[in-house]
């Protein structure tokens, strides 16, 4: 097993990254294991079969996130993120469609198109939220699968939030600790899987 404590990304994984196995890494300090930012200053991202599994994530910011610039094209697909293991992590969960590193970025509608996926078995304490899936408002996130997830507040304190979802869709195979309610079952009314955005 590999320790990272970077004050970073344990692992970040970069457009043009396929068929990726990640697994028994302990990670923390730092900012957990990163899928991007992808699609900077309107680029185009490509990355398909990530597995990250059996980690250990002590005290870090966020535990496997997704991010990606508005203004991106491209897609990730088919990401199983397995036996995550997290304590005082910020926030455990996480796909941020709006990423951006300075004060303010303009809003575009073109993306990075994220679809299949796969959270199972991450369980452990949070100091946050549990849950932020902010997908964008033009091309949603498709084929988001929860499974055993259990994550608990580290304690009673100010400043912790529920669950959030925005234009993310797939389904619950298990129940979830907390209850992920904000999760849309299926598929988007209207699924513009932008094939021309999305070729890769």
């Amino acid at each position: 097993a590999s320790v990272t404590r970077a004050g970073d990304d344990c692992v970040s994984i970069q457009t043009g990254c396929s068929n990726v196995y990640i697994h028994n890494v302990n990670c923390g300090p730092g900012h957990g294991i990163s899928i991007g930012g992808l699609g900077r200053d309107n680029t185009k991202a490509c990355v398909t079969n990530i597995t990250v599994r059996d980690i250990m994530m002590h005290n870090t910011m966020t535990g496997v996130r997704i991010k990606t610039w508005q203004g991106g094209s491209g897609s990730v697909q088919g990401v199983l993120f397995s036996n995550i293991q997290v304590s005082e992590v910020q926030l455990p969960i996480v796909i941020d469609q709006f990423y951006c590193d300075k004060s303010t970025c303009k809003n575009q509608s073109s993306a990075v198109a994220l679809s299949g996926i796969t959270y199972e078995k991450i369980k452990g304490t949070y100091t946050v939220k549990p849950v932020h899936f902010a997908c964008s408002d033009s091309l949603p996130c498709i084929d988001v699968t929860l499974s055993n997830i259990e994550l608990q507040p580290i304690q009673e304190r100010y400043h912790m939030y529920n669950p959030f979802c925005w234009q993310t869709f797939g389904e619950l195979s298990t129940p979830t600790v907390p209850q992920i309610d904000c999760l849309q079952i299926g598929k988007p009314s209207s699924n513009r899987i932008q094939s021309d955005y999305d070729s890769c």
